[in-house]
């Protein structure tokens, strides 16, 4: 039960950054608007993760997370390569000199998006 609880609370902040991240990106705030899409696929993992397994490793390690999202089930495994591209953008967004132009910010936020539409279905269907 609090697997679920949890699950749905990793949902309230994937959707708080994906709304931080669509503000951002209409603002052309990029690398923020990539960033909080970033945390949004991160929060998202987590949530289908706790709903399908009952729990959800949290670390830097981000292979690992594509990992455990990969073996969460068929919804995880068809999200995984979303969520490693999503992670791929999270030095450059982040901690890199180097800027997130809007192309690539608007992908970060269309695959958040896909994301969360995934993990509210799978949370909504237990």
């Amino acid at each position: 039960m609090a697997a679920l609880a949890d699950a749905g609370r990793h949902l309230s902040k994937a959707k708080e950054f994906l709304a931080a991240a669509a503000v951002s990106y209409e603002s052309g705030l990029y690398n923020a608007a990539t960033a909080d899409a970033v945390v949004c696929g991160i929060h998202c993992k987590d949530a289908i993760c706790l709903v399908v397994t009952g729990r959800s490793a949290a670390g830097e390690a981000h292979q690992m997370a594509v990992a455990e999202l990969d073996r969460s089930g068929p919804v995880g495994a068809g999200l995984s390569s979303t969520l490693n591209r999503l992670l791929r953008m999270k030095t450059k967004s982040q901690y890199s000199a180097e800027s997130i132009g809007a192309g690539d910010a608007a992908k970060a936020v269309g695959w958040a998006e896909r994301m969360l539409a995934a993990a509210e279905a799978v949370a909504a269907g237990r």
